[in-house]
């Protein structure tokens, strides 16, 4: 076993494969760029080396730079992570050639599976079952429209090279091929660096169903049963969760034996993945090999007990698979989501920023925490925005997801918007709950998992109730501390001569003020909103609980409060709030807001579609930004003419720039 390794990666999965180390009794080493000099994996690592700058192609791309502190250091592995280099075979060779161990796969192999057209046509070869449609090298626009055609619509345009979602556009027609593959050829030339693109007919209401597969130097392969991802927006994995719900003893059989081959075509060693789409008749399609971990291998590690980073580091030292196929264990049911910096009612705008807090659930046997971050540190705008991967355990789905849905009102974050609310109506949809889901369901029905338009009344009640007694508690702490503890001056019941007590109280709610007045002390209290009046009796807050009673109806709530933001939470939704001051000045907006287009986050201007003097309409799309690996369209916001351009290709530009001038 080896007693250094170096891990060319950062974050959440720097972090993971530094856990198992330390455990091992490996010493670690890290590099970092310069937008990650105070990150979590440089302070957890034994040592760790900057290599360059904050864009992954200045630093985390620069597999030179990596092996040049893998020998100065003397680190015997590398260990590649998940994205940036891990499936590069030219890495793993230079590695390899400079006499240190790739914790993964040989080049070889990498070669058959880097490339998605490679690995459709070897897959054919032996039989594995493929979808239909074209993998040449032959790139040009045309030929690729005609044999588009010839594959039939709709169909998807796939990166030849590269993964996560990025580079894949489903096309509906002939007429809008050009455009899309146009827009996924440059997002895989930023994302990979490489835009060769692969067509395939798009199978309608599928499955994603991966096998997590492992291999020795000694000819070994099994598989670790199987991983349920069909809950997607955009390609990008949402929730994943095994056993898979929708399978069979039959076809999980069918479907793992048929991994297991695949891998052996390409004399696979290490950890891998073989993912499959499988239509609703369980006819099942082989996607591609991920020649790395998957950023959701814990969700195999909770039902099998077994450390899948521990088993590559053996495996790479040459030792051959712990377990024979017979011996795998399954047990009970586990499921993961991802925790992001991102705005789901702004089309999931990534998000960047300093996390002023962060609260997550406890870690126990049931409920795993996998983060690269802690309060008060930034998600960078240079990389991928996840905060943490939240993965809960139990012995079967429905309790599984009870655990989850209770793990996810523990959460809660301040600082960049999150995703949190999203998950928490996604986990108790019925697509969920029922195990339904296919891959395109979050994009043809998102709006069933956004929120309601309207406040939930009794949240905000709550809400209020929360902010009187803790403003009472401060009060009567404060009074007590005083020379006359017994003033009633000092207790916060808004009293006044002559009449009750009139407590205004003020939030802000997804840009939205909400204005209520209060009366009474003490737990009761008669509320104003909306024009009607609620009885709020009884209210005890206790911890973070809060009990009372509205308009004689028992309830009781889940409490953070910090202060200024403030969550309520009734055990299936929660409502985020921020204390604002009763009086003060409302921003009516911009009146020339709609003549404005602005960048909605920092980033890079990679197309102007647009010149000063052209016509243009309403949604039509003006530029295009790539900020966090995704490229957004930003469109005119009305009929008009573009009176000026302040943005080139290439430029980078802050949050809320305006970047064009309709006249």
């Amino acid at each position: 076993m080896f007693s250094k390794i170096l891990i060319a990666n950062r974050g959440e999965i720097a972090c993971r494969v530094i856990r198992t180390c330390r455990r091992l009794g490996i010493r670690t080493v890290a590099v970092y760029s310069q937008a990650d000099a105070d990150a979590q994996h440089v302070r957890l690592a034994d040592s760790a080396y900057p290599i360059g700058g904050p864009r992954p192609a200045e630093s985390y791309l620069r597999g030179d730079a990596i092996i040049e502190v893998a020998k100065k250091t003397g680190a015997q592995a590398i260990h590649p992570g998940y994205g940036f280099l891990s499936e590069n075979a030219e890495f793993a060779e230079a590695v390899d050639a400079a006499g240190i161990v790739f914790i993964g796969p040989q080049a070889a192999s990498m070669r058959k599976m880097g490339s998605k057209a490679g690995a459709k046509e070897l897959m054919a070869a032996a039989g594995v079952p493929v979808v239909p449609g074209y993998t040449g090298a032959d790139q040009s626009p045309e030929l690729l429209l005609r044999e588009a055609v010839a594959v039939g619509f709709p169909l998807m345009i796939k990166a030849a090279h590269g993964g996560g979602g990025k580079g894949m556009r489903i096309v509906h027609g002939p007429e809008e091929f050009l455009a899309q593959l146009e827009s996924c050829q440059r997002e895989a030339r930023n994302a990979f660096g490489r835009d060769r693109v692969l067509l395939e007919r798009y199978v309608q209401s599928p499955r994603h169903i991966e096998i997590q597969v492992f291999g020795d130097r000694h000819g070994n392969v099994i598989h670790l049963n199987e991983r349920e991802c069909s809950a997607q927006r955009r390609y990008q994995k949402v929730l994943e969760e095994s056993p898979s719900p929708f399978l069979t003893p039959v076809l999980r059989d069918a479907m793992g034996e048929a991994a297991v081959n695949a891998a052996r075509a390409i004399d696979y060693f290490n950890a891998g993945t073989v993912e499959f789409i499988v239509d609703p008749q369980g006819a099942f399609y082989f996607m591609e090999i991920n020649t790395r971990l998957q950023v959701e291998h814990p969700v195999t590690e909770m039902t099998t007990g077994l450390d899948l980073v521990e088993w590559q580091l053996h495996i790479a030292s040459g030792e051959p698979l712990p377990l024979a196929q017979s011996q795998v264990p399954q047990s009970g049911h586990a499921i993961e989501v991802r925790l992001y910096a991102e705005d789901p009612e702004a089309g999931f705008l990534p998000g960047s920023g300093r996390l002023e807090t962060l609260a997550l659930p406890a870690p126990s046997t049931h409920v795993r925490i996998d983060s690269g971050v802690i309060e008060g540190d930034t998600v960078s705008i240079f990389y991928d925005p996840m905060i943490a991967k939240l993965i809960v355990w139990e012995e079967d789905r429905p309790r599984a997801l009870a655990r989850l849905r209770e793990a996810l009102a523990h959460c809660h974050i301040v600082g960049p918007k999150s995703n949190i609310g999203f998950l928490e109506r996604l986990v108790r949809h019925p697509s969920i709950v029922g195990g339904s889901i296919d891959t395109g369901y979050l994009d043809r029905h998102l709006d069933e998992f956004m929120p309601a338009e309207a406040t939930d009344e009794h949240l905000l009640l709550a809400a209020a109730a929360v902010v009187l007694l803790t403003q009472e508690a401060g009060a009567l702490a404060k009074a007590t501390a005083s020379a006359d503890p017994y003033s009633p001056w000092a207790v916060a019941d808004g009293w006044r001569l002559g009449h009750g007590g009139h407590r205004p109280l003020a939030f802000l709610h997804r840009g939205q003020d909400l204005a209520l007045t209060a009366h009474g002390s003490a737990g009761d209290y008669r509320i104003e909103y909306g024009g009607a009046n609620h009885a709020v009796q009884g209210a005890r807050l206790t911890g973070g609980a809060l009990s009372l009673r509205i308009n004689d109806e028992a309830r009781r709530f889940q409490v953070i409060h910090d202060g200024t933001h403030l969550i309520v939470h009734d055990g299936e939704q929660r409502l985020a709030l921020e204390a604002v001051p009763v009086y003060r000045r409302i921003d009516t907006g911009d009146a020339a807001g709609d003549d404005r287009i602005r960048a909605p986050m920092p980033g890079r201007v990679v197309v102007v579609k647009a010149k000063p003097g052209d016509v243009v309409g309403a949604g039509q799309e003006l530029l295009v930004m790539e900020a966090m690996k995704m490229e957004l369209a930003l469109k005119a916001p009305r009929d008009g003419v573009v009176k000026e351009l302040r943005a080139s290709a290439g430029d980078f530009v802050e949050a809320d720039a305006v970047l064009a001038l309709l006249e």
